[in-house]
């Protein structure tokens, strides 16, 4: 209410600036899914280290990979994991196996008991390379707009057949995830430190959590930074041709580099395969389309029931693009100026008036994602003949 106006003279009036202000989620929240010692079956438990991972499943155990997955993950700079104890499949067939980590929607089992945890960004499945699950496990990720990290197969010891593996139909021809090859051999506390050969899902997963968390998610989890914490070895030597030829198929490898250890060498999906011409060829450019969908969906939700008009629309083209012009700043998008990186439009043009008699409001957004500098290319040429002004 204005203040009453008695006398002649300068009155304040404070007003509310307007403005809803859109807070990014979380980028790298890891769900893990695999056998335990102990804990509770089908119901995700969140831990914010290896410490709470021993209190609720007993620690590490042999032929478990899940706990050497958890532990990497942590190593390698994760911060915070769901983890979901399923049962040992019966006879470990494909239909045991597939059974045991998809489980049954309407009882929360398996994969599914995730429905009942906090929105995560990235999902293990640490050693599991059967089919019919990874394809049911994307497809839930592309549900709830996850990204997922698929072990190479085992069998997979050498190049020529891991790019077979890439070629069949084993490994989802998705956006929404990314291989990575070899193995690795990590340090066995179980064995005073010994070599132990381990899925790199967990490995990989704490990369992209300390990118994220240095650079942010449009950075690639990739290059000669990308160090392998916790990594002694890896099961197969990559080499530069082997490795070019594996990156065109959309696997990222592993590889070994002196005086850096153990890297990540490549930021594909699996729909990075040359030939795909996929828009979300790179992880980052994914992981960041996916990043904003979820901020954008959360930050305007309180334009629900509001009055579908133009007020409506410039107070969300103001929310949102003060947020893109924030990631902006950070260095999360082409372009040298606003206008070149990203755009904001909600109006009558994305919004008809058949869709404001239906209760919709449309938002377009828009952004120019920066994508990884793969081939990095330097020319050096060399003058022939005399230097000029030089005397005979």
């Amino acid at each position: 209410m204005a203040p009453a106006l008695n006398h002649p003279g300068v009155y304040i009036q404070e007003m509310p600036a307007g403005l809803r202000s859109i807070a990014g989620v979380p980028t790298s929240v890891a769900a893990f899914l695999g056998t335990a010692m102990r804990g509770p079956l089908n119901q995700p438990v969140r831990i914010q280290g290896f410490s709470d991972y021993e209190r609720e499943f007993g620690g590490l155990v042999e032929d478990c990979e899940l706990g050497y997955a958890v532990l990497q993950f942590f190593l390698n700079g994760g911060a915070e994991a769901w983890v979901v104890r399923v049962g040992l499949p019966a006879q470990n067939g494909p239909q045991d196996t597939h059974a045991a980590f998809i489980g049954q929607r309407p009882q929360r089992l398996g994969l599914y008991a995730l429905d009942h945890a906090h929105p995560f960004n990235l999902l293990c499945l640490p050693g599991v390379t059967h089919g019919g699950v990874l394809a049911d496990a994307v497809s839930y990720c592309k549900e709830r707009r996850a990204f997922m990290i698929v072990d190479a197969p085992q069998v997979a010891a050498e190049a020529a057949s891991m790019a077979a593996a890439v070629m069949g139909t084993a490994l989802p021809k998705s956006d929404h995830a990314a291989v990575y090859f070899p193995w690795t051999r990590t340090a066995d506390p179980l064995r005073i430190g010994q070599p132990r050969l381990t899925p790199p899902c967990g490995t990989i997963a704490g990369l992209y959590a300390r990118t994220d968390g240095n650079r942010g998610v449009w950075k690639a989890p990739a290059g000669i930074d990308a160090g392998l914490t916790g990594v002694l070895s890896l099961a197969a030597t990559v080499s530069d041709d082997e490795s070019r030829n594996l990156n065109a198929l959309g696997v990222n490898c592993l590889r070994t580099f002196p005086g850096r250890g153990a890297v990540c060498w490549g930021a594909r999906t699996l729909q990075g395969t040359d030939h795909f011409a996929s828009e979300y060829k790179y992880v980052p450019v994914r992981r960041l389309a996916l990043h904003l969908e979820q901020s954008l969906s959360r930050g305007t939700q309180w334009a629900a029931f509001e009055p579908n008009d133009e007020p409506l629309w410039a107070q969300i083209r103001l929310n949102v693009g003060a947020y893109m012009n924030a990631l902006f700043r950070q260095g999360a998008f082409q372009g040298n100026a606003p206008r070149d990186a990203y755009l904001v439009k909600c109006d009558s043009e994305t919004t008809s008036q058949q869709d404001v008699d239906h209760g919709v409001v449309n938002i377009l957004v828009g952004f120019a994602p920066l994508k990884p500098a793969e081939f990095v290319v330097i020319r050096v040429q060399q003058r022939a003949g005399q230097m000029e002004g030089r005397q005979p």
